[in-house]
């Protein structure tokens, strides 16, 4: 046991799944139910000492506890505070060397797959130095209005991935009558030698548009391959966060170990973000005792926007935990948000951005999104993450092309389950006694190495090439 902490000599009264809670004093019904020292429920019965504490037993609350976090984290510099990535022309860094091959409307993925597999099959043997062309492919584009918030999303998600550090090179693709034109993406700056357009309809249909998709991207390619790996500052590091399939170990182990990491990097110029809205409701407070009034306001207007939205679609902020999340020992929502805030660390929160907005700053950032992780990831490369940290504790599988996705179990068991989709196992702070001070350092240092072009597990089994998926809003038309 650590210095300071209770011990418990408790006689558990039902068999208690691993990760799930037990009663440390008995509760009378409607006693606050605290973790992590906030109110995360309300007994819904009495509760004895030892009873296993879940959803047969607790509610959420009427309201959540306003107290703000009062702990601080010196942000200390790390010793590493470089890694090894491409500098393109325009002074942005990449830790991959792709080149993109995005589709405007969804009439034109099935082409821009087919382009992305033949480039890989005839040109990548030329040019050794890329990483692959990619496929970013999605399901809209049209049957939309072309103003309001959907379409702004879209096009500014876009935008993001066609200016994003890890693409030497891009492609853009559309149909030719498709709402979202190829008008809305054109570059005029140095980009112009490593960007290129096509319409299907302009070229004689999909098999020619693949042909001359092909001979578009060979100098594209070419230019491409000259960019090399050289030693770069972190402050050019733009750090994903995410959780997917939390369980009850998440905001113990994986989540406060990467908020350490977190810090590390932000302490050493760097910027993370963390996002997923409806996944800190209930700890949104948390955030806002952090930041400065112009921010904070920002992070009550988005929770404010997901209320209504909510409710404009017969839905509630309050229907999480998921049932794998709450098999893996979540109860509330105010629960699985306490631990999904410990990913942001203790670093001062210097700004709050619109889903796929560019981050013009460093430090710890806020981004809107929904809580599905593909969606969420989708808007944080749009941002400009080029790396993403993800934890899980029932066994997400993810990758993002063109940002690699480092993979952290909350529990050991997972790691040993799972080991093809896990790159480190943050499960030993509770069996071996890792602090999290180094499990932390343990990340960032992974961190760096990925960054630097250590593949992770889910680039080894080919993921991202179907996980690009931006935030659909408004109607279909």
């Amino acid at each position: 046991m650590a210095q300071g902490e209770t011990r418990h000599d408790i006689t558990a009264l039902d068999a208690i799944p691993r990760g799930h809670k037990i009663a440390v004093k008995p509760m009378k019904a409607g006693d606050p139910v605290v973790k992590y020292g906030y109110i995360m429920a309300t007994a819904s019965q009495d509760i004895a000492v030892g009873a296993h504490v879940h959803v047969h037993n607790c509610r959420l609350p009427d309201s959540h506890s306003e107290q703000a976090m009062t702990k601080e984290r010196s942000l200390k510099a790390p010793n590493r505070q470089s890694f090894m990535g491409y500098k393109r022309p325009d002074g942005r860094v990449g830790t991959r060397n792709y080149i993109g091959i995005m589709a405007s409307v969804n009439c034109s993925t099935t082409v821009c797959d087919a382009i992305a597999a033949e480039a890989n099959r005839v040109l990548l043997p030329k040019y050794p130095n890329i990483d692959g062309f990619a496929p970013i492919v999605h399901d809209q584009g049209c049957g939309m209005a072309n103003q309001g918030e959907g379409f702004d999303t879209l096009v500014r998600t876009l935008k993001g991935y066609r200016d994003h550090p890890n693409f030497g090179g891009v492609l853009i693709v559309g149909l030719g009558c498709e709402v979202n034109q190829l008008t809305l993406y054109q570059r005029t700056d140095w980009t112009k030698a490593r960007f290129q357009t096509l319409n299907i309809q302009d070229v004689g249909g999909s098999r020619s548009a693949i042909r001359r998709a092909v001979e578009l991207l060979e100098p594209i390619a070419a230019l491409a391959a000259q960019d090399q790996r050289s030693e770069q500052s972190v402050a050019h590091l733009t750090l994903g966060m995410q959780c997917g399939g939390s369980d009850g170990f998440s905001g113990i182990t994986a989540n406060p170990a990467l908020g350490v990491a977190s810090d590390m990097l932000v302490a050493a110029g760097g910027t993370s973000i963390l996002s997923e809205t409806p996944e800190i409701f209930g700890a949104e407070h948390l955030l806002i005792a952090r930041s400065d009034l112009a921010t904070g306001d920002k992070i009550r207007a988005m929770i404010d926007w997901w209320r209504d939205y909510a409710e404009r679609n017969n839905a509630s902020l309050d229907n999480n935990p998921s049932p794998g999340n709450k098999k893996g020992g979540l109860t509330t929502i105010l629960e699985k948000s306490l631990g999904a805030v410990a990913k942001g660390g203790l670093a001062p929160v210097s700004g709050a951005y619109a889903y796929g907005e560019k981050i013009d700053r460093h430090g710890f950032v806020y981004m809107d999104s929904p809580g599905y992780d593909p969606v969420a990831a989708t808007g944080q490369v749009a941002c400009g993450a080029n790396l993403i940290v993800f934890t899980t504790g029932r066994g997400s599988c993810f990758g993002a092309k063109p940002t690699p996705s480092i993979k952290l179990s909350s529990n050991s068991q997972l790691a040993r389950s799972m080991p093809e989709d896990i790159d480190l196992d943050c499960g030993v702070v509770i069996e071996k006694g890792i602090s999290l001070t180094d499990m932390g350092q343990q990340i960032y240092d992974l961190m760096l190495d990925t960054a630097s072009g250590k593949t992770t597990v889910s680039e080894d089994l080919g993921y991202g090439d179907n996980e690009f998926v931006p935030w659909k809003i408004g109607a279909v038309l």
